[in-house]
């Protein structure tokens, strides 16, 4: 990491990498034939992240404490990439799930209408995500298949936390094909992120 006057700079790309790093060197970890080394490293790691916690939480109520300017600061810290992710990582993130999830959902409901299609929430239990998939899509499954691209995406972003996401989705009839009674051929249900 790059630092300028003894100051951390903070290149995104660079930081992601070094996270990605930092993933791969605790997998290595847990692959050591050596039970007592894994069990060292791993309680070392906890302790690390314990003490990170530590003075985050403390951070994070200091700035909370300074009132309005203090709640402005920590909402713009929750809309930062890397703040973001570390706030979540140690549970001390200002929005819950389903906030999160909503204003996702909220980010991309402009570009899944303009390729005729919407998205309703239909509720959050137990880290899954149910949503049900409106509209046309222009009567193409491979439109419904990038919506729900989308979709998945901006929650995972906002939302690293869940653990699925289940979309209930309609198919239109394609033109000449026989309808179902509702106009539509085909429901499908779709798992995203398995």
């Amino acid at each position: 990491m790059k630092t300028l006057g003894g100051r951390y700079m903070t290149d995104t790309t660079e930081l992601k990498d070094n996270l990605v790093r930092v993933e791969s060197l605790i997998h290595e970890a847990e692959k050591l034939a050596d039970p007592h080394l894994r069990g060292r490293i791993q309680e070392l790691v906890g302790h690390l992240l314990e003490f990170h916690a530590a003075a985050l939480a403390k951070m994070v109520e200091d700035v909370a404490a300074l009132g309005l300017p203090g709640r402005n600061m920590i909402e713009a810290w929750s809309r930062d990439e890397l703040v973001s992710s570390l706030l979540l990582l140690h549970d001390l993130h200002p929005l819950d799930t389903e906030s999160r999830v909503l204003a996702a959902l909220e980010k991309v409901r402009p570009y899944l209408q303009s390729h005729g299609g919407n998205v309703q929430f239909l509720g959050l239990a137990g880290g899954v995500v149910h949503l049900r998939l409106q509209g046309h899509c222009h009567g193409c499954p491979s439109s419904t298949a990038t919506l729900r691209t989308t979709i998945e995406k901006a929650i995972y972003e906002a939302a690293p936390d869940v653990t699925d996401i289940e979309v209930e989705g309609v198919v239109p009839s394609p033109v000449g094909a026989p309808a179902g009674p509702n106009g539509f051929f085909a429901l499908e249900q779709i798992k995203v992120g398995t």
